[in-house]
């Protein structure tokens, strides 16, 4: 009774990696973007996907929509998906981070720090892992697909092997990466997979 769980990570944007966009809105696939969701697609056509979640956010929904229209199912929203809520810093250049103290303190212990005005990394966790539970229940013996945000599957990844939230640069979860979960109803899990580029 065991559910698979692919995790996609939202596909490239024109702002990856230089701005921290966070829950900030208007952020759209590019035209790389798209032809990364498409590999994406393409890669889960075969796994008889019985439902396709996605956040809430416009890059991750865009990468949903074209994975549910190869699965032939219309994406579910869910707000357990959303990116973390980064505050005061949503929006600012990586660059113009990299000297505030509370933006360090923040990378180096993520279990217990907390951006201006957002949200711990430790709450992200217990709102994705109570989401897959709830997924695992309400699709035994089934494979679903979730597109979100990197630390919001980082998250999950160290719940699932037991890491302390202040490893989460230890692992990578690229865009359009998929990373694969298997889930038992009333909370067991284990990494299959992770950050799986499709070709």
């Amino acid at each position: 009774m065991a559910t698979t769980l692919f995790l996609a990570r939202h596909a490239v944007h024109g702002l990856v990696d230089q701005v921290l966009c966070g829950r900030m809105p208007g952020v759209h696939l590019g035209d790389a973007g798209r032809r990364q969701a498409t590999l994406l697609a393409r890669r889960l056509e075969s796994t008889g996907l019985a439902a396709v979640y996605t956040s809430p956010l416009e890059r991750a929904q865009d990468t949903a929509a074209i994975i549910a229209l190869g699965a032939g199912h219309d994406p579910v929203v869910d707000q357990a998906l959303v990116e973390i809520d980064f505050g005061t810093w949503t929006g600012h250049r990586f660059d113009a981070l990299q000297d505030d103290p509370n933006w360090r303190h923040w990378n180096a212990e993520r279990g217990t720090a907390r951006p201006p005005g957002g949200e711990p990394m430790a709450e992200v966790q217990r709102r994705v892992m109570h989401w897959a539970e709830a997924a695992a229940e309400q699709h035994p013996d089934a494979a679903i697909a979730a597109v979100s945000h990197g630390d919001v599957i980082k998250a999950m990844v160290a719940a699932v092997l037991g890491l302390p939230l202040d490893h989460y640069a230890r692992f990578e979860i690229g865009p359009a990466s998929l990373t694969t979960i298997i889930l038992w109803p009333g909370g067991g899990a284990k990494l299959v997979r992770m950050n799986e580029a499709p070709a």
